[in-house]
């Protein structure tokens, strides 16, 4: 009795011998139909032969498996297997790029793939595209062979799973992507030229490539970081995370960036020596650069750079906050806080403050003082009009910082004197030949009796302010008294300013009430 193979090869042989094999009839598989008794031979080659494929299909498409034996005895041939009525063992299509894309095309015959082939050799036929995974329906292969080709994408390891029979495989010069296939189970079946070339195993030039970069350009790339990295240290550190920033340390490409290239447009003061620019940082603060040119000694650079520390530490309202400082062989730098408020000096003549408003600043420029007196006794500072700043808000400024006992107590107890005196009659010393004496000369001149030519008339101070006013002269006159050998102190003075503004504010309401109900000639106003 014939075997299941036998039975099955005679009969795809028998349906095609009067076809006479040729490539015609795989080409016009479309309009062949099977023969009336094809059903039956198909169902005595299953009860031969239970584990044929077609015999295992959900719904056995007849005319489908016609088709299928005739292309089987069709590449059996082809393939130039000794005698297809007894084994098709091996599909061999090398070498031959025309006709095996028409067999890869027929799935209905990989479908069905006969349980005999064992070898199929698809080498050198100019396969481009994908992996054709219609060959792994031939589970029970033992060879397959697709070197020579131009497959590409990725490489199917998962499909492989089945073809447990596999045991030469050839997949050399296709150009697949590269795969971690060398840490699979399945790459410890077959050795390396199983992927000589093929792409998925890393190359050696791809091996020397990275052993390349990592011994030489990575090298080369903590190098640059680390250059990139001092670079922004030493000259840009604002571009660091804030916890790897010098507080208050500026840096001259800080400060050239924060100005333009030091521009003449943000140039607001320059004089011999000093230069003084508006800027802005990198953080958008805006911010006052006093720049000073010019060499100077490393032991005057670090007592200017033991300056700018004690000078970044004073914090209150009524003091210019210094930020930082800038330190270099050739210019050294203060940067404080920028503010687009007038001095009092472009104060006192713009406005004409009244009383009131003149007190309250200053009340400001004494809590100033008294805070540096207090906390930092070796700082000085710049109290003349045209120094003192105004805030945004009117609060005072004292600005023009520097660290030394340049002034004594009494010297500084003076200058406030000078500038209460500047403040109460709108006069400055400047006017005078004699300066500052002069100032005070004139005010004492004419006290107590022409007192209304000394006060500033523009205030319009009714009488009981004007008294007010006149011990503020009083004041500004002990302060500046060089026969006595004490003089009141800045609390004492916080004390009577803040007493005579309390009592502004209290006569205020009343002078506004009796102006209002005498018709505005209930009250006299002292010129």
């Amino acid at each position: 009795m014939a075997s299941p193979r036998f039975l099955l090869l005679f009969t795809t042989l028998s349906l095609t011998v009067s076809s006479a094999i040729s490539g015609s009839v795989v080409e016009d598989l479309a309009n062949l139909q099977p023969p009336s008794d094809f059903n039956t031979t198909i169902m005595k080659n299953c009860q031969h032969n239970p584990s044929l494929r077609y015999c295992n299909s959900s719904s056995m498409d007849l005319k489908e498996i016609f088709k299928f034996t005739i292309v089987a005895s069709h590449l059996c041939n082809e393939s130039k297997n000794p005698n297809c009525v007894h084994s098709f063992d091996n599909i061999d299509l090398r070498n031959r790029p025309k006709m095996a894309p028409l067999y890869l095309s027929y799935s209905f015959f990989w479908k069905y793939c006969p349980l005999t082939i064992l070898s199929i050799d698809l080498s050198n036929i100019s396969l481009k595209g994908s992996f054709p995974k219609e060959v792994i329906c031939c589970d029970q292969i033992q060879a397959l062979d697709l070197s020579l080709n131009g497959l590409t994408g990725e490489f199917p390891i998962e499909s492989f799973a089945p073809l447990t029979n596999l045991t030469f495989l050839n997949l050399s010069y296709n150009y697949f992507s590269e795969s971690k296939i060398s840490d699979s189970q399945f790459f410890k079946r077959f050795n390396s030229s199983s992927f000589i070339h093929s792409g998925i195993l890393p190359s050696d030039r791809n091996y020397t490539i990275k052993a390349i970069f990592l011994l030489v350009g990575f090298p080369i790339c903590v190098i640059l970081m680390a250059v990139c990295f001092g670079w922004l240290c030493f000259q840009r550190p604002d571009y660091l995370p804030r916890m790897f920033q010098r507080k208050h340390k500026f840096t001259p490409s800080m400060l050239r960036a924060a100005t333009n290239g030091f521009s003449r447009k943000n140039q607001m003061v320059r004089s011999e020596g000093v230069e003084i620019y508006k800027g802005t940082l990198r953080d958008s603060t805006q911010v006052r650069i006093e720049i000073y040119r010019g060499c100077i000694s490393r032991e005057k650079r670090k007592e200017f750079v033991e300056e700018c520390k004690v000078l970044v530490e004073l914090c209150h309202k009524n003091l210019v906050q210094v930020l930082g400082w800038c330190s270099n062989r050739n210019q050294r730098a203060i940067v404080t806080e920028w503010t687009d408020g007038e001095t009092i000096e472009m104060w006192l003549s713009g406005s004409a403050p009244p009383w009131k408003q003149r007190l309250k600043m200053l009340i400001g420029v004494v809590d100033g003082m008294r805070y540096l007196q207090e906390h930092w006794p070796e700082v000085v500072y710049d109290l003349r009009i045209n120094s003192v700043l105004l805030s945004d808000n009117h609060e005072p400024l004292l600005s023009r910082f520097q660290v030394g006992d340049q002034y004594s107590n009494n010297r500084k107890i003076h200058k406030f004197g000078i500038f209460l005196l500047e403040i109460i009659t709108n006069r400055r010393s400047q006017e005078f030949e004699r300066g500052e004496a002069g100032l005070i000369e004139y005010v004492r001149d004419n006290y107590p009796e022409n007192l209304h030519k000394v006060i500033d008339a523009r205030m319009k101070l009714p009488e009981n302010m004007f008294d007010q006013a006149k011990h503020g002269i009083e004041l500004g006159l002990m302060c500046t008294d060089q026969s006595i050998s004490k003089h009141p102190s800045l609390n004492q003075i916080s004390h009577m300013i803040n007493k005579v503004h309390e009592s502004c504010l209290e006569l205020a309401p009343q002078n506004h009430k009796r102006s209002h109900g005498d018709g505005g000639k209930g009250h006299k106003h002292v010129q």
